[in-house]
C-alpha cells in the first residue's frame, strides 16, 4: 500500500465538512477511518462542523448568557449523539467517496483487530474454561 499523503489544512477542513479529496489522498482517507483512533478523529471532524454553528447561535440567540450557553450546549450534545449513532456509516461513506467499496473500512478494522480478539478469546478460555 502506498504511503498516505495527508491533506493540507484547507483540504482537511473541506474534508471535515464532507468534500471528497483528490486521488492522491485516498489512502489517507482509508487510514483516517481505520486507524486505532478513528473514533476520536470522527469526533474532531464533528467538533469542526458544530463549532461555527454553535458560535453563530450563541451570538444570535437573545437573552442571558446562561440561556444562550445552555441552548448551544444542548444542540451540541444532540449533534454529538447523532454523530456517534451514525459513526460507522459516516466512515463507510467517506471511504466510498475515496473509491473503496462499501464495507472496506470495517473489513480493514476487523482484520487489524483480529489479533486482539484472538488474545481476548485465549484469556477467556484460560480463565473460564479450564
Amino acid at each position: 500500500m502506498d504511503e498516505p499523503i495527508r491533506p493540507g489544512p484547507l483540504r482537511w477542513l473541506l474534508y471535515a465538512f464532507g468534500a471528497a479529496l483528490p486521488a492522491r489522498h485516498h489512502s489517507w482517507v482509508l487510514r483516517d477511518v481505520t486507524a486505532p483512533t478513528w473514533q476520536l478523529r470522527h469526533l474532531a471532524r464533528v467538533t469542526v462542523q458544530l463549532l461555527p454553528i454553535g458560535v453563530a447561535l450563541f451570538l444570535l440567540i437573545p437573552g442571558p448568557v446562561y440561556v444562550k450557553a445552555l441552548s448551544v450546549l444542548a444542540g451540541a450534545l444532540l449533534g454529538y449523539f447523532y454523530s456517534v449513532a451514525y459513526m460507522y456509516e459516516s466512515a463507510e461513506h467517506r471511504v466510498a467517496k475515496a473509491g473503496y467499496p462499501i464495507g472496506h473500512a470495517a473489513a480493514v478494522r476487523a482484520a487489524a483487530d483480529e489479533d486482539g480478539r484472538a488474545a481476548a478469546r485465549e484469556r477467556y478460555e484460560r480463565r473460564w474454561r479450564s
